[in-house]
């Protein structure tokens, strides 16, 4: 087999196996999204980043298009587009519409509101929303919620099983997006510390 078609059948063999996930995720079954977020979040950060040129905002439009994946993976047709293909429209509209809405909002949020520097470089393990949402055993992860604040516990709430935006949030909450970021980044990385912690006691 040439190279060319041992290409294509790989490729062929990945797009029925998102198609597969997209299916399950549809069912609202957990461990899918999991696994879809490990196998295509690297090809869609890359997206992001190059279409909004920083690797912290870059991470954050990833995550809002992964909830977005998770609220409607039942609309995805494969009869229209390859799987990879959908969720790379999905990336790229999160960030275009970011991009509009700076044009029309033209206030620099370059720290959090704490002052500390927005950006955080990639993580090369399970992202905060990977652990979140894969977290196999649902006693550890409410023991976890359960050490959040009020503030980045309702946050994160609404961002995962309503599917807002930091913006929406900000809205919904009367908060200022930057509160509402660094409520997000901190209870993320409590939640992932806790899980980590509770995985490596099992």
């Amino acid at each position: 087999m040439s190279g060319d078609a041992q290409a294509r059948t790989a490729a062929g063999e990945r797009g029925e196996r998102l198609a597969a996930l997209l299916a399950r995720i549809a069912l609202s079954d957990q461990r899918a999204f999991a696994d879809l977020y490990r196998l295509a979040s690297p090809h869609l950060y890359a997206v992001a980043i190059r279409i909004v040129r920083d690797g912290a905002l870059a991470e954050e439009m990833l995550q809002e298009a992964f909830v977005s994946v998770w609220h409607h993976a039942g609309t995805y047709d494969a009869a229209k587009s390859q799987p990879i293909t959908w969720l790379t429209s999905i990336v790229r509209n999160r960030c275009l519409d970011w991009l509009r809405r700076r044009e029309i909002d033209t206030d620099p949020l370059p720290t959090n509101d704490d002052g500390a520097p927005a950006w955080e470089p990639p993580s090369d393990g399970p992202s905060p929303v990977d652990l979140l949402i894969a977290a196999a055993d649902a006693q550890a992860l409410r023991g976890c919620v359960d050490l959040l604040e009020s503030g980045p516990r309702q946050a994160i709430a609404l961002a995962f099983f309503q599917g807002l935006s930091h913006r929406e949030l900000a809205s919904h909450l009367r908060e200022p997006l930057g509160t509402v970021k660094s409520w997000i980044r901190r209870g993320l990385a409590t939640l992932r510390r806790c899980l980590d912690a509770a995985g490596s006691a099992q």
